[in-house]
């Protein structure tokens, strides 16, 4: 069994593009649920609007690539306000229910025969990234190697890209969460009533942090779509939403670089598993007999079960503070 072959693999999961595409995903969850003690189920939702935003605008409307991110971005905005303005008001549940499923109604309208002239359908929509990878500096068939981990050109001009956008975001995240904005949002999320007894209009900062997730949302699916360079409907399925979930707990809500180390370590221990039960379950003679569909499902339930016990443990997540998010895994 080839260990060092896995371990190589399983860093360059590490810092590759989805570690990337889940810790945007994350960071938005982080500020709606983590600061703001909102349950938004549907984050999937506001990605396919980012993603479905470029490439509907440079496909169908033959547009720039520029335009389509602000309007990916600006969609992602909107769903937000869409679904906040009838839900804030009520129960944290409600919000949950809404988000999940209008992320679910997007996904099958996008992927309807009816909207295959704007969406391309189950086929989805590709041939727009070239304005992108025309800006990279490094070769795109060429691959690059560090300590033997190897990327391909491409690929790694995606991670230079969204590693500088994450970083910028966790500053943005951090100056916002220690203003008094900030303040005020931890305040709504421990104790709505004693900040709307304060004169703080609780609904406005609740609608502020979901449309901020939102839009930060949005830009993860931007990013998806320029780096895999094409968009698939079936790709945002709910499953998405609750990995970005399991990082963000993983790494600790209310933090400001919880979400990145808890996607980075999602996959990093998501792939561990893969690679080796892949190698022990391959050839004439396998170790382990199992096929790949049993080793794609085996990988989640250990994953699972690690994040199960840390619930337990540290419910916190690695970096989190128990003063900040009050979890009972018991």
């Amino acid at each position: 069994m080839d260990i060092v072959g896995a371990i190589q693999v399983s860093l360059a999961q590490l810092v590759g593009p989805s570690a990337i595409f889940y810790a945007l995903l994350a960071i938005g969850l982080n500020l709606h649920f983590g600061y703001a003690g909102l349950l938004n189920f549907g984050q999937i939702g506001f990605a396919l609007l980012g993603g479905y935003g470029v490439g509907i605008m440079t496909i169908t409307y033959e547009q720039p690539l520029w335009l389509g991110i602000i309007v990916g971005l600006a969609a992602a905005g909107l769903l937000a306000l869409v679904l906040g303005i009838p839900t804030l008001r009520l129960r944290a549940d409600y919000l949950a229910i809404v988000t999940i499923a209008a992320s679910e109604i997007l996904r099958l309208v996008f992927r309807s025969t009816a909207s295959n002239g704007v969406t391309g359908s189950t086929n989805g929509l590709f041939g727009f990234a070239d304005p992108f990878t025309n800006l990279s500096p490094f070769d795109s068939g060429k691959q690059y190697s560090f300590a033997g981990v190897k990327f391909y050109g491409d690929d790694l001009w995606a991670m230079v890209v969204g590693w500088s956008l994450v970083i910028i975001l966790c500053g943005l995240v951090y100056l916002l969460t220690h203003s008094p904005w900030g303040r005020v949002l931890k305040a709504v999320r421990e104790d709505e009533d004693a900040a709307r007894s304060l004169g703080k209009n609780v609904f406005v900062y609740k609608m502020q942090a979901l449309v901020l997730g939102g839009v930060i949302g949005g830009m993860g699916g931007v990013f998806n779509a320029l780096q895999t360079k094409s968009i698939n409907p079936d790709f945002y399925s709910t499953a998405q939403t609750f990995f970005a979930f399991g990082a963000l707990i993983l790494g600790g809500a209310a933090t400001v670089f919880g979400p990145v180390v808890g996607a980075m370590l999602f996959w990093f221990l998501l792939s561990i598993p893969d690679v080796l039960l892949r190698q022990a379950a391959a050839g004439p003679d396998p170790f382990i007999p199992m096929t790949e569909q049993q080793v794609g499902a085996t990988r989640f339930v250990l994953l699972g079960i690690l994040i199960a016990v840390l619930m337990i443990f540290r419910p916190q997540g690695l970096l989190g503070n128990k003063r900040e998010v009050q979890l009972d895994a018991k």
